[in-house]
């Protein structure tokens, strides 16, 4: 299956890229993902979870950069995982581009996803699929402008008021950016609403 998803990042477009190039720096930011390992400077291993109706599903696998265009703020990858229990896994090959926006930039995401065992039977419905990645993008979107992009403003508030003072270990700490996690209910509600209004749509045409 394959589907669109874009969001927009309030910086410009070369300032956009070096931030979400920063994998280790961004994934937090990503809702019910987790870091687990970075093998070299284009693949890293880590796992996401998310829960679709009553299904809950975590994904352990890798994501490798194939290409980078720094240049034309582009980048192709693959992504692939399988279900912490067994259930099926994931196949993704992923292309993004960065554009001007009168926000600041705009991330257009291209997603080839191949599903298998009974994963696939769970994300049948390409729109299903689609308004999850569409959540879970909406989300980081969010989480990037806060807990990344404004918390550099924050920091750097911070360091001319606390000029010639020293931080703590913990105060450090505490102001690293948290990962949010998955918005479970609502996410799962609104895709399962957003299906059921395409299955009655489908009905009544």
């Amino acid at each position: 299956m394959e589907f669109d998803n874009e969001f927009e990042v309030p910086v410009p477009v070369d300032e956009a890229w070096d931030i979400l190039m920063d994998i280790e720096r961004i994934a937090p930011c990503v809702p019910g993902a987790e870091l687990t390992e970075v093998v070299d400077d284009k693949t890293y291993k880590g796992k996401i979870s998310v829960k679709l109706g009553p299904v809950a599903l975590t994904f352990n696998g890798q994501t490798t950069f194939e290409e980078l265009d720094a240049a034309n703020h582009s980048a192709k990858l693959k992504a692939q995982g399988t279900d912490a229990k067994g259930r099926g896994g994931a196949h993704a090959n992923v292309a993004f581009r960065m554009e001007p926006s009168d926000n600041g930039t705009k991330v257009v995401i291209d997603t080839s996803l191949q599903l298998s065992g009974a994963v696939a039977q769970y994300g049948r419905g390409v729109g299903m699929v689609k308004d999850l990645s569409q959540q879970i993008i909406g989300q980081f979107s969010e989480n990037l402008e806060k807990n990344v992009i404004g918390g550099d403003a924050n920091d750097t508030t911070a360091a001319d008021a606390n000029t010639g003072s020293s931080e703590t270990a913990e105060t450090q700490e505490a102001q690293a950016p948290v990962a949010a996690p998955v918005q479970v209910g609502g996410m799962g509600l609104k895709v399962i609403w957003n299906a059921i209004k395409r299955l009655f749509g489908a009905k009544e045409t």
